[in-house]
């Protein structure tokens, strides 16, 4: 079966499976759906665990050996494999689903991984998985989500949060669910009564927003200028080197420049998206971020990229970061309206 984090509590309620693999790119999540595994399965007598960590020379035939050997007290045991970002060759899918067809009952599998893509997904030994145990898929809380997400886990530490404190602390954590988490515990500590106000939150919260160019063309994508002037601030003072701003952004104008040229041809967008390698929840944004802008608006966004570059060198006039700006509020279907 397939769940949801917020699925996963209610099946371990009912019954422990002898496999499952949880994936996804956001850490806390992934944790703590880990832990929930791991302390029901405790509560039911597994009180040994073996970690196994996939590296260059992992010998995926000692999963079987583990599945064989009993402990000297035949206890029950959770065998946890930490994969990460690594493949499963044909060879390994063969011997994960060959320990799911013959899983000992008093051992349990967890596989924990990266984010799983497309192909992966609809691999063999993830169906297998899928058909005999739980893949728990873990997404990213996106920006809108996140108050809500901060509201719930407020609630959960019995505190709660005026509208003024949660639109602050999404502004201080964003993008960073752990330091959102060790905040709110903070505030716990610190108020465990009462309702936390955004005075609160400024006395105590740090700003750990986490921003990088990926976020930078996320706000751009979605057309929010204003997240877009904040995210080049922040990677301003940060001490990023401009040339890797400029780099992301001539990629995404290049890549929306193909789907605007593609569209032009009658070419279906799914065509465009596998070639450009355009997957997941990027489709609908970049699509959305090629609508809102025309032919001529890339242009000049290239044009401004190369005299942006000249001003990066040297060779060129111009303020790096005020030209920076523009083409990201360019992209957003806003601009600053400087001459190139």
């Amino acid at each position: 079966m397939k769940l949801s984090p917020e699925q996963l509590h209610g099946q371990l309620q009912k019954a422990s499976l002898p496999v499952y693999l949880v994936a996804g790119d956001e850490p806390l999540i992934v944790e703590e759906s880990c832990d929930q595994i791991r302390n029901q399965l405790r509560t039911h007598g597994f009180s040994e665990r073996e970690v196994l960590h996939v590296e260059g020379q992992f010998k995926w035939d000692y999963l079987l050996e583990c599945a064989n050997a009993l402990s000297l007290f035949a206890e029950q045991k959770l065998i946890e494999i930490r994969l990460g970002s690594h493949k499963v060759n044909k060879a390994a899918s063969e011997i994960i689903q060959e320990y799911i067809r013959h899983a000992p009952p008093e051992n349990v599998l967890l596989i924990i991984a990266d984010k799983l893509d497309g192909g992966t997904k609809k691999s063999a030994w993830v169906k297998q998985i899928e058909k005999a145990g739980a893949y728990v898929e873990i997404w990213p809380v996106e920006i809108t989500q996140l108050p809500g997400w901060l509201r719930h886990r407020a609630k959960s530490l019995h505190m709660q949060l005026d509208d003024a404190a949660v639109q602050l602390l999404c502004d201080r954590v964003e993008g960073n669910l752990l330091a959102a988490k060790q905040e709110l515990d903070k505030l716990h500590l610190l108020y465990p009564t009462g309702s936390i106000t955004a005075d609160h939150i400024i006395d105590t919260v740090s700003d750990s927003s986490r921003y990088d160019v990926f976020g930078l063309m996320d706000a751009i994508a979605a057309g929010q200028g204003e997240r877009c002037i904040k995210i080049l601030n922040v990677l301003k003072q940060e001490g990023t080197e401009p040339p890797i701003v400029l780099w992301a952004l001539t990629k995404e104008t290049r890549t929306l420049f193909a789907i605007k040229q593609g569209l032009e041809r009658g070419l279906a967008y799914e065509t465009i998206c596998q070639k450009e390698r355009i997957w997941g929840k990027r489709k609908s944004t970049l699509r959305r971020s090629a609508d809102r802008l025309s032919t001529q608006d890339l242009e000049h966004v290239l044009r401004e990229s190369q005299a942006l570059d000249k001003a990066i060198k040297g060779i060129g006039a111009g303020n790096v970061w005020l030209m920076l700006c523009d083409i990201s509020l360019t992209l957003c279907g806003k601009s600053l309206g400087l001459a190139v």
